[in-house]
């Protein structure tokens, strides 16, 4: 019935779809030079050729080939970087709203640093310690956006602690670890999964930004950001 809903999730998968099967997908290697074949224009314009469907770039890459093995970069940025930011945040949200009192203060004040403290400065000093990597880069987004996940998911907790369920299982004399992972954590999966499908596009979007200024993805690898 969401017919746009399922267009969205079309493109998607092709665009997933597209970034696993590179390999197969791709009509030439990302990397080749070919500076016979430089600044080659799409094949619907003047000059186009159907060899490089979309062109070529200034040293004669082509660059379908590019933006299709560049997706996996994104790809692998976005959920890497999400997985490490929700695993933290996750964890410290459910300390906060479970324990609350010095728990939650501590936890809450790392939050308000981490929120007023300018992401590109942050991403600066980090890069320019460890040096410009995926690695580094994927940990620098990682590590940035887990206040977002500790604040819903302590929000949540404090809600869900005060429920009948809960103050049976204390009743019943279960663990803390048992109440806030056995019972707490179950009913926020869909918060946690809302949260991390939005912030993977964030965060491909970012990466395409640190890669922009050199900070990413370093060349001849290719991604969208350092492609731009």
């Amino acid at each position: 019935r969401l017919k746009w809903g399922v267009f969205a999730t079309t493109v998607l998968l092709l665009i997933v779809a597209s970034a696993v099967l590179a390999p197969v997908l791709a009509p030439h290697d990302p990397l080749a030079v070919n500076i016979r074949a430089r600044l080659v224009p799409p094949v619907w314009m003047e000059g186009g050729s159907t060899e490089h469907p979309l062109g070529t770039d200034p040293v004669g890459r082509d660059l379908l080939s590019r933006i299709v093995w560049g997706g996996r970069v994104s790809l692998e940025v976005g959920v890497c970087a999400v997985l490490i930011s929700a695993t933290i945040g996750v964890l410290a949200g459910l300390c906060a709203g479970y324990f609350t009192g010095v728990a939650d203060a501590v936890i809450s004040t790392v939050v308000n640093v981490m929120l007023t403290f300018p992401f590109v400065l942050l991403a600066l000093a980090v890069i320019a310690v460890l040096g410009p990597s995926l690695p580094n880069m994927i940990v620098v987004l990682g590590v940035t956006d887990w206040p977002l996940y500790t604040r819903v998911i302590r929000a949540e907790t404090l809600v869900i602690r005060e429920h009948e369920f809960i103050t049976a299982g204390r009743a019943l004399g279960m663990s803390h670890l048992r109440l806030m992972f056995g019972q707490i954590l179950p009913n926020l999966v869909s918060v946690i999964v809302v949260i991390a499908t939005l912030q993977v596009a964030r965060v491909i979007i970012l990466e395409s930004f640190l890669s922009f200024l050199g900070l990413g993805v370093q060349p001849p690898t290719p991604a969208w950001g350092n492609m731009l």
